[in-house]
């Protein structure tokens, strides 16, 4: 079983940091306004919350959602993405994350063993339940797509860079 001894301060950041992070890679792709916004974001947290009480979940997957209702976590967390994301464009945000989920992955598949696999699959279906959230076009609720084209190509990029 793999547990945050087993990784460097700044790895360990990089996990707690994962599912902010494959969330982002979403809604960045097609900014839902603030309705869509905060319930994508409430996907994210649900996430979490999922995994925390899920009894197949991996306990790696349980010590990173643990590690995160810290407040020490959650500002480690918020630290490590905004040092991957302080002074990048827009059009450099997306690449910077996905970046971010690769170098994530890599650290899982160096050092979490057989907890790997499916921390990524956890990360990318994360990514999925926050592009599912909210409607993306339409009017006031009414129209529009559950799942953008965008926001397809980004779970894409997500579970490439995941390699989940």
């Amino acid at each position: 079983m793999t547990t945050k001894a087993d990784f460097t301060p700044d790895e360990w950041n990089a996990l707690l940091a994962g599912p902010m992070l494959a969330g982002m890679a979403v809604t960045i792709a097609e900014p839902s306004g603030l309705l869509g916004m905060l319930q994508e974001g409430w996907a994210s947290a649900r996430s979490m919350l999922g995994a925390k009480s899920d009894p197949g979940a991996s306990q790696l997957a349980k010590a990173i959602v643990e590690g995160f209702t810290t407040s020490e976590g959650r500002h480690a967390a918020q630290a490590y993405v905004k040092s991957q994301l302080t002074g990048k464009s827009a059009a450099e945000l997306k690449p910077q994350i996905i970046g971010a989920l690769e170098k994530i992955a890599g650290i899982l598949d160096a050092k979490a063993g057989a907890d790997a696999a499916s921390v990524k699959t956890w990360l990318a279906q994360t990514a999925e339940n926050v592009a599912e959230a909210s409607k993306e076009g339409g009017f006031l609720g009414f129209g529009g797509v559950a799942v953008s084209d965008s926001e397809k190509a980004s779970l894409a990029e997500v579970t490439k860079a995941l390699r989940a």
